[in-house]
């Protein structure tokens, strides 16, 4: 995957992009990182990139010549018909960035996003270019560039062959539509503190229905939201509504933990 990012502050990738999970990804070449800066494509002496809205009003906005021409230089004639990219504009105003809309842009070879600045960007930027607006959570930073590495995070880490283990990616939270069960690792006993026993067991069935009931618990006290788009079965559902009515203090395969 190739991944473009249009931003005013290049050098604020620079550390994250050589660390970790990134540095693995693009030594492993599944993914390349290009990283542009909308002051380039300026033509005064000052680089001047935003300016006062018309009608007046608080701030500054992005204007829309650096970024039209950015784009232009970096598609260089290609087009949505040819071959579709998500062109992806950070914005408060945008749809929650959610595992499932990550997955669907982890199909596509090349992504660009668009860091937002200021008070917001001109709306010819939008309408001409963007096919998603994408916010990271209902409040409100000084740019774009912290989303479009957190975007970045949850694609690369999706890519065949990036994490270690590729359990690791499907395991994670949401990715099946639910929280992800506790995890626990050696001693088995600590500061008084149990492991549960059944993940002592050597038991995969009973181990995995463990951690299946878990999921469903956290879930349900963390983000009972989650639930209404989750996969679960009519022995789950019926469970979980006894558990929140106080009807139900069993687990879809025994007794309820704890």
């Amino acid at each position: 995957m190739r991944i473009d990012i249009l931003t005013l502050f290049p050098q604020f990738f620079s550390t994250p992009l050589q660390s970790a999970i990134f540095q693995r990804a693009q030594e492993k070449a599944l993914v390349s990182f290009n990283i542009w800066n909308i002051r380039q494509y300026t033509h005064d002496k000052h680089h001047v990139v935003d300016d006062y809205p018309f009608g007046g009003g608080a701030g500054m906005l992005l204007k829309p010549e650096p970024v039209f021409e950015a784009l232009e230089d970096i598609l260089q004639g290609q087009t949505a018909k040819t071959d579709p990219v998500p062109i992806i504009l950070t914005t408060p105003q945008g749809e929650k960035f959610s595992q499932p809309l990550a997955h669907k842009l982890a199909q596509h070879r090349r992504i660009i996003i668009i860091c937002g600045h200021y008070e917001g960007v001109d709306d010819r930027i939008r309408e001409h270019w963007v096919t998603h607006e994408i916010s990271i959570g209902d409040y409100v930073l000084s740019g774009g560039e912290l989303p479009a590495l957190v975007i970045s995070d949850a694609l690369v880490r999706l890519m065949p062959g990036v994490l270690g283990s590729e359990e690791s990616a499907t395991d994670d939270s949401f990715s099946g539509g639910l929280l992800e069960y506790p995890q626990f690792t050696r001693p088995a006993e600590f500061h008084g503190l149990k492991v549960p026993d059944v993940l002592l067991s050597g038991n995969h069935a009973k181990i995995s229905a463990w951690r299946r009931e878990q999921s469903l618990l956290k879930t349900a006290s963390q983000r009972p939201d989650l639930l209404e788009k989750a996969c679960l079965s009519s022995k789950e559902k019926d469970w979980l509504s006894g558990l929140i009515s106080g009807t139900n203090r069993e687990t879809p395969s025994g007794k309820l933990p704890g």
